[in-house]
């Protein structure tokens, strides 16, 4: 078993979304336990070091990503036809917000290294924003029943998301967790009429749903954080809350993944 689990990593780390798994986990990892220690020169300058550095390297991997999250968005189009029109709609924007964040971060990146004149900290901003958009639509759109969960149509036409910014957070993430507790909960009054095997997968998928929810509510606070000051908390969280809430993000990033390949090879 333990070998199988070494060549599963082995094999996770040769590809690109593998290895940057990884990366990102090492780099919060180093920011978080960088930032806890005492004394800002030593190991814990070390690790601040070693975590921007690790960040820099996702930044310029990333300059790769844009097809690949081209080939997504066109693959996905205005959605299936079966699934709800408003959830569709989530998608599309979220994808939309996805695909122009790569051009923005590009655009920063290259005036931070000197390739273009442009105020990089105007093109971060702007990135940064993009990814927090997509992050709270994600956030809404699992509380609009993806991924296969039926949920009740009074839930799922409820009017939540509108309110402007932590308000919107806080609705799209609570609204969603209680329609995943009522899906639990009626799963349970239903063991006698619905299939082990469906039960198990409504389980499954539920469990999917809430750590989906967590781990883009905890990037989305990061987001923010990294916007300019004077909105919601940007600028207050101290470096050991941005890196404990990056490696919660991304250890449920890892452990998704690792479901996800297990599932396929089941």
């Amino acid at each position: 078993m333990a070998v199988g689990a070494l060549w599963g990593l082995v094999a996770a780390l040769e590809t690109h979304r593998g290895r940057d798994r990884a990366v990102r986990a090492l780099s919060y990892g180093c920011q978080l336990a960088g930032a806890a220690l005492p004394g800002p020169g030593g190991l814990p300058g070390g690790l601040l070091a070693a975590s921007a550095q690790l960040s820099s390297c996702r930044t310029a991997l990333r300059l790769f990503d844009d097809l690949a999250m081209l080939r997504h968005s066109c693959s996905y189009g205005l959605g299936p036809e079966g699934e709800d029109a408003l959830v569709r709609g989530l998608s599309v924007l979220s994808n939309v917000a996805n695909q122009l964040y790569y051009p923005c971060e590009h655009l920063a990146w290259a005036a931070d290294v000197g390739i273009v004149r442009a105020a990089s900290q105007r093109w971060w901003t702007r990135s940064t924003a993009l990814w927090g958009c997509a992050l709270l639509l994600g956030i809404l759109r699992y509380g609009m029943g993806t991924r296969g969960v039926i949920l009740p149509c009074s839930w799922a036409s409820c009017n939540m998301g509108w309110a402007p910014g932590g308000c919107a957070l806080l609705l799209g993430t609570l609204q969603s967790l209680r329609i995943l507790l009522q899906l639990r909960r009626k799963l349970s009054q239903h063991k006698c009429s619905t299939s082990p095997q469906r039960q198990q997968k409504l389980r499954a998928q539920v469990k999917a749903e809430v750590l989906s929810i967590l781990m883009d509510t905890a990037d989305l606070c990061n987001a923010i954080h990294w916007l300019p000051p004077g909105f919601l908390w940007a600028g207050r969280f101290p470096p050991w809350l941005v890196g404990l809430l990056g490696t919660i993000s991304s250890l449920i990033g890892i452990y998704q993944a690792s479901r996800g390949a297990n599932s396929e090879a089941a």
